[in-house]
């Protein structure tokens, strides 16, 4: 059963730095995902908004950054077994958002 997880991060950068450093980043971590395909990811930006989706271990990672003024909240829907790990891939996105926005 998939599981959807949230994380908020702020930031002091205001929303067009940080649109900036998500697009760039975001691209470049995707590749770094363990089990990770980067030719199968995507992401599409809609005003500040970006959906984006991301292959790992043989399942489709899916989810919307919005980015505000002082912040960019994050969802994420995790697959099956990825699910599981909620917790842990939570913990890890968020450090991962911190060092991009910092």
């Amino acid at each position: 059963m998939a599981k959807t997880v949230s994380i908020n991060i702020p930031h002091q950068l205001g929303a067009a730095e940080a649109k900036r450093r998500l697009e760039q980043g975001f691209a470049q971590r995707a590749g770094q995902i363990p089990g990770g395909d980067p030719s199968r990811f995507t992401q599409n930006w809609s005003g500040d908004a970006m959906t984006f989706s991301a292959a790992a271990m043989g399942q489709t990672i899916s989810g919307v950054v919005q980015v505000l003024e002082d912040h960019a909240r994050l969802d994420v829907t995790l697959p099956g077994l990825l699910g599981m790990a909620a917790g842990k891939i939570k913990d890890e996105l968020n450090r991962r958002g911190q060092l991009l926005l910092k």
